[in-house]
């Protein structure tokens, strides 16, 4: 039985009944990968009307002091997927695009990875809209801390647990920590991961979505019987996940041709000396100007011949009118929804195959949890234990997932979201409805 979120028209606004406001293209493309996964599963009604829509949603609008001493409202959100299957999880970003539709669809991704990677959680996700360029450190700060004491009637660490997401990092999960065990009245560092090692966090954050890119896609292409020295790379996205990504495959001996940020894009069909890149990123913050490689556009960098190609940026950046274009063999979606479900389709009859973001990109909130647990438990792991949990963890996920598709005959996504959504499924009916 289709609920038809996959036919819906977004420009007709009578479609949006109430209760629907995260009606948006990317809760469009969430939703529309869950009905596939609810078809294979046979799944029932009950469990279809409970998983297809967010639990619980906040909308806060607060006024932030700015440095010349104007008042300035901004708008902010969370969003809670599911309270099944323990306390929700998800990060928060700040960009001007923020949503509700947003924050809906990449909630409900997060329920789903968790749920892959057996991590009690349910899915979350947050932000506030603007513009961090625009914005002094100072305005950073009060726009957080306001952000989140607006947040305290729906967060805990029982509850919801934060964590860094776009534009977003330690400095900003400290003073979110900080703000909310001053309401408390004593220290909660267990409130938020992603916080720097002296508050209660762990080196293994930063790194860790980035690193799990790599050991997803190792883990792949040793079912490929594919030798990651021998496969060129092109990353789009040079960031906090990509670049990572871009270090560590370049340390293992993998051909790294192209990468990208928000403002360009560089090339090299024999090999782009990624450390030196990294080194000009640190000193001048982008990659417009750098001397290394040949220049094209930052979309255009999808399009360079190679092997395995890694969409390490926004959403959306695969589609129908790119498809086509792609001289890849292998995509693994290091960020959240690069694809969409018509570009996928194309890239399904070319034979080109994709590792899903729900598992690809798991490393950021699996060693999270790591986080959570030793704050949990006053307790402190060691960087190198963290990173072989992460590998053993992610490389079982990564099994399963190819086992699923194998046994079911399906592709890696929906193979991916049928073994998260039945446990999760399985989880609602055993809690029952109450009253």
């Amino acid at each position: 039985m289709s609920t038809g979120w996959d036919e819906i028209d977004l420009a007709d606004s009578q479609l949006v009944r109430a209760g629907e406001e995260w009606h948006s293209e990317l809760y469009r493309i969430a939703a529309s990968q869950f009905v596939r996964c609810a078809e294979v599963l046979d799944l029932d009604q009950e469990s279809r009307e409970r998983l297809i829509e967010p639990r619980r949603s906040l909308i806060v609008v607060f006024p932030v002091r700015m440095d010349d001493g104007s008042v300035r409202s901004f708008t902010g959100y969370r969003v809670q997927h599911t309270l099944t299957m323990g306390p929700t999880k998800g990060g928060i970003r700040y960009a001007p695009g923020v949503s509700m539709g947003e924050c809906a669809a990449l909630a409900m991704w997060m329920t789903w990875k968790c749920s892959l990677l057996g991590l009690p959680y349910g899915g979350a996700k947050g932000g506030v809209r603007c513009d961090t360029n625009e914005l002094s450190a100072q305005e950073i700060e009060h726009i957080t801390r306001r952000y989140a004491s607006e947040l305290i009637p729906v967060i805990g660490p029982d509850r919801d647990i934060p964590a860094p997401d776009m534009a977003t990092g330690e400095r900003e999960m400290a003073w979110f920590y900080d703000t909310y065990s001053q309401a408390m009245g004593h220290s909660v560092p267990e409130i938020v991961t992603g916080k720097p090692a002296v508050l209660g966090g762990t080196e293994a954050r930063r790194p860790a979505t980035g690193l799990g890119v790599v050991y997803v896609t190792q883990a792949v292409l040793d079912r490929l019987d594919w030798e990651l020295k021998g496969q060129r790379f092109v990353i789009q996205g040079f960031g906090n996940v990509g670049g990572v990504a871009a270090l560590e495959l370049h340390r293992l001996g993998a051909t790294v041709v192209g990468v990208s940020d928000h403002t360009c894009g560089i090339v090299d069909p024999k090999g782009l000396d990624i450390p030196a890149i990294h080194d000009w990123i640190t000193e001048h913050r982008f990659l417009e100007g750098c001397p290394i490689g040949q220049p094209v556009g930052r979309s255009e960098v999808l399009e360079q011949p190679c092997d395995v190609l890694i969409p390490a940026a926004l959403e959306r950046q695969i589609t129908s009118a790119n498809a086509d274009k792609l001289d890849c063999r292998l995509i693994v979606e290091a960020a959240n929804g690069p694809t969409t479900p018509e570009a996928e389709r194309m890239l399904d009859e070319r034979g080109i195959k994709i590792v899903p973001d729900i598992l690809a990109n798991a490393g950021g909130v699996t060693v999270s949890y790591f986080e959570w647990v030793q704050d949990q438990q006053k307790y402190t792991w060691e960087v190198a234990q963290i990173k072989d949990r992460l590998r053993m963890q992610l490389r079982t996920a990564t099994t399963r997932v190819i086992e699923a598709a194998d046994e079911l005959d399906l592709d890696w996504r929906t193979a991916a979201m049928t073994v998260a959504v039945k446990r999760v499924a399985e989880a609602a009916k055993l809690r029952a409805i109450y009253p």
